[in-house]
């Protein structure tokens, strides 16, 4: 068991915490929770568990073969605290290598729907965004370099695994990938407050770039310059903006409404059937 805080092993979890340069430089990043281990073990990307040890015996038969396959410390109760950046803690983490992706096989994707972040800057939002854009079935989630890190704490918590199974890409200029899918026969559309459409207006079925702007400023006046046009959100009741995760939300729903539309279509009922039908019931 570690016991003491000095311990190597102890203080590379604590760098990983807290320094995004030192996660980037390894390539590594701590997890916490039970769901978040399992994920990292799917997709193969865990290195490490460590388990508190006050929850040892319960986390042990609840992992019991993810323990038996990967490398996994027991550590007093008192240093685990301090290896966890939440409070209340499960008492189980994991150092996890850093998942990569390939840019042409990103813009490549059969799907052909990216959400691009222009600054977004605050770890809820963007691991909300990460959460929502898996569900919503988009390509990828490609970020400029003045997007928040992925990798903080905060943010592969709001994630809830998704930072797994959604692939994503950092790019030193978000307007060259702009430009690179509008080449491609593809729309590329800027949410903003006075956007030229509405965000439903746009027919989306054979895919199309989103591009989500900063919570403060929205999107920046260079990428703005690229956009194939402006998408609003109509707002009621004396509402102004939305949070960027919402936002994002919205459209990129609005996006898989239409493509589930066109790939599942209702089927129309036979006229006979529809005769058959008892009134009654109406």
């Amino acid at each position: 068991m570690i016991t003491s805080e000095a311990n190597k092993q102890i203080k590379e979890i604590i760098k990983l915490q807290k320094q995004s340069k030192y996660r980037h430089k390894t390539f590594q990043f701590v997890a916490e929770g039970v769901r978040m281990v399992k994920e990292a073990a799917k997709n193969s990307c865990l290195k490490k568990i460590y388990i508190s040890d006050c929850v040892f015996e319960k986390i042990h038969e609840t992992l019991k073969e993810f323990l038996e396959k990967y490398p996994y410390e027991e550590v007093s109760d008192k240093i685990f605290q301090k290896m966890a950046d939440t409070v209340t803690t499960q008492g189980i983490l994991c150092i996890t290598e850093i998942p990569e992706y390939n840019l042409e096989t990103v813009l490549n994707d059969k799907k052909h729907m990216w959400l691009l972040l222009d600054g977004v800057r605050d770890p809820g939002n963007l691991g909300t965004i990460m959460r929502t854009a898996n569900a919503a079935g988009m390509s990828a989630v490609i970020m400029n370099k003045g997007t928040v890190d992925l990798f903080n704490p905060k943010t592969i918590r709001s994630t809830m695994g998704a930072v797994f199974r959604m692939p994503f890409i950092y790019v030193d200029s978000l307007e060259d990938i702009v430009e690179r899918i509008k080449s491609n026969g593809y729309n590329v559309y800027g949410t903003a407050m006075k956007g030229s459409v509405v965000y439903d207006e746009p027919d989306y079925t054979k895919g199309a770039g989103i591009v989500i702007g900063s919570e403060a400023d929205g999107l920046s006046s260079s990428v703005m310059e690229h956009m194939s046009g402006f998408l609003r959100i109509p707002m009621e009741g004396g509402t102004e903006s939305l949070n960027a995760a919402v936002a994002a939300a919205v459209v990129m729903y609005e996006t898989a409404r239409q493509r589930r539309k066109v790939t599942y279509p209702k089927p129309l009922c036979h006229k006979s059937a529809t005769k058959s039908i008892d009134k009654s019931f109406f």
